[in-house]
């Protein structure tokens, strides 16, 4: 996990720019770890979260590729110590009568929540990084996963700085 790399990728919210930029990522032969993609406040504007495994050297190739593709905007690279990720985990785990308590201390003890209860499962949600989500895994496995559901990574710079208002600035000739 050593080469993992998190970019922002500010983009006009149009059809087919979510295909150019995952495409872009695939003709160079990069797997993409996680892929999520949404509107910003301004709903002209979305904002693609992309996690790579890649060497140092031939992202930068990438990063300034995707710099030139048509209706991108602004990209950057996420730093973890100096940004905020997320994603979202639904996972449904074996749970009866006889290990429906340990299984709920976990729950609680991750700061997860239950959210379906049948007589022999429960399904849990839990948001947080990816070390937290695997983790969690890790200590529901003796219990028996039935599924997973997860979402791709979300992240965002720390701080009051807001991207999605500078780009919004410059494109209205602001700056």
């Amino acid at each position: 996990m050593a080469n993992m790399h998190t970019f922002s990728v500010l983009v006009e919210n149009k059809p087919g720019v979510l295909a150019r930029v995952a495409g872009l990522f695939a003709r160079r032969a990069f797997n993409i770890e996680s892929l999520a993609v949404g509107p910003t406040e301004d709903p002209l504007l979305a904002r693609i979260t992309i996690v790579v495994d890649a060497q140092d050297a031939a992202l930068e190739q990438v990063q300034k590729q995707l710099d030139k593709l048509i209706n991108v905007l602004h990209v950057e690279e996420l730093q973890p110590e100096i940004s905020v990720d997320r994603r979202l985990l639904l996972v449904k785990v074996a749970a009866n009568d006889s290990n429906r308590t340990n299984v709920l201390q976990i729950v609680e003890m991750f700061r997860a929540r239950v959210v379906d209860v049948v007589p022999d499962a429960v399904t849990v949600e839990a948001t947080g990084s990816q070390a937290k989500v695997k983790a969690l895994l890790t200590a529901l496995a003796p219990y028996g996963v039935k599924e997973i559901v997860q979402s791709g990574t979300v992240a965002i710079g720390r701080g009051a700085r807001s991207v999605s208002e500078q780009v919004l600035q410059k494109l209205q000739g602001g700056e």
